[in-house]
């Protein structure tokens, strides 16, 4: 079907580059004249539809390609969702079909809604009477995605979205050291109305404010345990008095010996795209396309309030949509480029978050060092690691995503994990059983948040293999006379059911991703190692909509060959379904691993029992992986590094 619209002017000079905003605007001018969609048809994402394979890989600047963009809706006066692929380069609609049975993640303009909706609501505001509460101005209403509760979830009937409510004692508190306990409301988010409110018995709000505001905190008694303020530290200054490394041209940066490509997407946020290592004058491909795929954060306490909380942030809402915009002196340091991100609001319209992503440079430290101790002659060499990242808030937690690439060429994905815990209140002298006492009557409940990271593998080459590495002992014998012996011993994954691996760090587990093609100087394997940091298995067991809903997380590896509409660990529709989606269908048919086009995915589990330090605002806490060149050089990468030049931080 084509569309009487003039075709739209493409802004774009690389079909991976984010849609700018005129491609958005045009792309649901286009559908909504095509399609004569109504009022009531609210766009939930625009995004660059990424084009097949083998056109970003031969692709070469100043060709032509169809540009596309990818439209998700949903039709509110229908109850339905639909997709759409618009061609920009033709100005035409090339595809549009209906999503049956599926929800689309809560939108910005719902979440906002949803806080008035509730607070007009008669038997809402009937239980907060019973609490005390009766100016309704002061309560805060957090759109807590449904989870799936059974059939009457069924998402084919309902839009659902189960808000919780906490109170602020004037509008500049935090109102989340207030929580109402044992209310639960469920609202259709189609029709806007609050379809029922639970109230499961009254619990006294916590006493004590929670205010972190040091223009407050202390006026309002907040941390008697630290008198005042401290004195502030001396200043570090964080200078490059010769510019920046990295160059940037467009979303393709240069640093070092690295290549890649700078995206972002409204539900997943920074994607980074074609990175590859400048080996001796040759560009090696080491990732197609790496982003985190789903994030997870259930909870693990059985109270009316929080048994259900099981979110899927990136599924359920879009961590693209929820980009902070970050500040220089604060979120990053140095001489930073910033990367403005656009996503669309429901009127299909531009939105522009301002510096969205953070890149820069840092020291890290030693890369290698070693001093003859003979003639007393010593070298040292600094790494430095190229830092890309952005900041989401959902809700009351903030995270922060951090690529780094190193000039040892490893490559670091790290969550930092801030912001303020999810709250409960217990009865005055009562300790909870599923959670930590924070501050009196108010408490943290257990939880745990899984990241899953899809890398799209091109170690040196588009046919890949994957193999799993651990240590083990030598038995003790001829070949062992004296116990001491140990060797690593590999094993190739094939297919994916045998692909499905949980961590064992006694063991040293490790996975290897190898060239099929090309060997290096010594004979041996091309690859890249992906190596574990700390890491958690869920505690929710089978038959919880938590196990049901979150089984990706069940394993820590899963690999399977590459599928473009494979693209997240729970599938495209994650709001409301009962389970099974993603990677477990994925894997269903257990397809061959064997030379081919290998995407690996990885969950890293962050384990949360709070702390009282956690409160009110919570010191970062940090989750890795790390993926580390393995025989994909002939030596060390970092031996042509010449010496630091004189630096007034170096002293002889």
């Amino acid at each position: 079907m084509t569309s009487t619209a003039k075709p739209a002017l493409v802004t774009a000079t690389h079909p991976l580059d984010p849609l700018s905003p005129g491609e958005i605007a045009a792309a649901s001018a286009i559908l909504r004249e095509a399609r004569g969609l109504a009022p009531t048809a609210r766009f939930v994402y625009i995004e660059a539809a990424e084009p097949e394979k083998s056109v970003v890989t031969g692709f070469s600047r100043g060709q032509d390609w169809d540009r596309c963009a990818a439209v998700m809706l949903r039709e509110r006066a229908e109850r339905r969702t639909y997709e759409a692929v618009v061609s920009l380069s033709r100005g035409e609609v090339v595809s549009w079909k209906e999503i049956p049975g599926v929800q689309p993640p809560i939108t910005l303009e719902e979440f906002l809604a949803c806080e008035a909706l509730v607070q007009a609501d008669p038997r809402w505001q009937e239980a907060m009477s019973k609490r005390g509460i009766t100016d309704f101005s002061l309560t805060m209403v957090d759109p807590w995605a449904s989870g799936y509760r059974g059939p009457e979830d069924d998402p084919a009937q309902r839009r659902l979205a189960r808000p919780l409510t906490f109170v602020r004692s004037k509008p500049d508190d935090n109102g989340y050291a207030r929580p109402v306990e044992n209310v639960i409301v469920t609202v259709d988010l189609d029709t806007m109305d609050v379809l029922d409110v639970e109230d499961h018995g009254v619990v006294r709000l916590p006493p004590r404010p929670g205010n972190y505001d040091p223009a407050i905190a202390f006026e309002t008694g907040n941390v008697p345990a630290f008198g005042q303020a401290r004195e502030a530290a001396k200043p570090i200054s964080i200078t490059q008095p010769e510019g920046r490394t990295f160059t940037v041209d467009g979303h393709a940066v240069s640093w070092g010996p690295w290549r890649l490509r700078v995206g972002f997407t409204p539900r997943e946020g920074l994607v980074l795209h074609d990175i590859g290592y400048l080996d001796r004058g040759t560009l090696r491909p080491v990732i197609h396309r790496a982003s985190l795929s789903e994030m997870y954060v259930p909870y693990g306490d059985p109270g009316s309030t929080h048994w259900n909380k099981n979110v899927f942030d990136m599924g359920e809402y879009g961590l693209g949509v929820l980009a902070n915009s970050l500040q220089l002196g604060c979120d990053c340091l140095g001489e930073i480029h910033y990367f403005d991100a656009w996503v669309n609001d429901q009127d299909g319209e531009a939105l522009r978050l301002p510096n969205a992503i953070c890149m820069h440079e840092e020291d890290f430290s030693i890369g290698w060092k070693h001093t003859d101790f003979r003639t007393e002659k010593g070298e040292v060499r600094r790494n430095r690691r190229l830092v890309v990242s952005f900041f989401a808030t959902v809700g009351n937690y903030d995270y922060g995503f951090y690529w780094n690439l190193y000039l040892d060429g490893s490559i670091e994905f790290e969550v930092k994990l801030t912001g303020i815990i999810s709250t409960g209140a217990v009865p005055p002298g009562e300790a909870p059983e599923y959670g930590t006492l924070v501050a009196p009557g108010l408490y943290g409940p257990n939880h745990q948040h899984f990241f899953n990271v899809r890398l799209d593998m091109r170690v040196d080459g588009d046919r890949n293999n994957l193999y799993e590495l651990e240590s083990s002992a030598a038995p003790m014998g001829e070949d062992n006379p004296y116990g001491n012996a140990w060797r690593q011993v590999k094993r190739q994954l094939t297919s994916e059911s045998e692909a499905k691996r949980v961590i064992n760090p006694l063991a040293g587990r490790s996975w290897l991703i190898t060239s099929a093609d090309r060997r290096n100087a010594l004979g041996g394997e091309v690859g890249y190692k992906l190596e574990p940091g700390s890491n958690v298995l869920p505690f929710y067991q089978e038959g919880s909509q938590q196990f049901a809903r979150g089984q990706f997380a069940m394993n820590h590896l899963w690999a399977t060959p590459y599928t473009p509409g494979e693209r997240f660990a729970c599938g495209d529709y994650v709001a409301q379904n009962p389970g099974g989606a993603g990677l477990p269908a994925y894997t269903r048919g257990n397809r061959s691993l064997e030379d081919g086009d290998l995407v690996v995915w990885y969950t890293l589990g962050a384990h949360h029992v709070v702390r009282p330090e956690d409160w009110p605002v919570m010191p970062v806490t940090r989750v890795n992986l790390h993926l580390k060149p393995a025989g994909f050089f002939d030596g060390n990468p970092m031996l042509d590094l010449p010496p630091e030049p004189g630096s007034p931080h170096c002293h002889a």
